[in-house]
């Protein structure tokens, strides 16, 4: 069982993650790279299951949204290790198409698309460890 006001938080988070994903995509006409479909793949779920969370409390909805939520951790950081250069273009596998390196926003010279993506990836896992209630 998550206590209801972190998986509100966590609902939020995932909705404008979401919302901000589909932003980019659909309105600024950037195409995102195979790394960002993983990504997407992951968080889009996240939004139903906590909604329904808040809707059904259920106390499983840790055991179902924690496993998604830690896949998609680990896309993320290995998406943002490829942008600050750390892991070499050679092990990149976005080889059609759109490189996973190419920086659409780059704010306060380190704020990437996939950085805000890993901000909400590692709120929604310390909101859901935070908010876990023992039963």
């Amino acid at each position: 069982m998550i206590d209801s006001k972190f998986l509100f938080l966590s609902f939020l988070i995932a909705s404008v993650a979401t919302l901000g994903s589909l932003f980019f995509s659909e309105v600024m006409d950037f195409v995102p790279c195979n790394m960002c479909w993983y990504q997407r793949i992951f968080m889009y779920p996240l939004v139903l299951i906590f909604l329904m969370g808040i809707l059904y409390p259920d106390d499983k909805v840790f055991k179902y949204a924690m496993p998604i939520v830690m896949v998609g951790l680990i896309f993320s950081i290995y998406h943002n290790l490829l942008m600050f250069g750390i892991i070499p273009e050679a092990a990149v596998p976005c080889t059609n198409g759109i490189p996973c390196s190419t920086k659409y926003i780059s704010w306060f010279g380190f704020i990437t698309i996939p950085f805000l993506s890993f901000l909400a990836y590692i709120s929604i896992f310390i909101l859901m460890i935070l908010g876990r209630k023992k039963n």
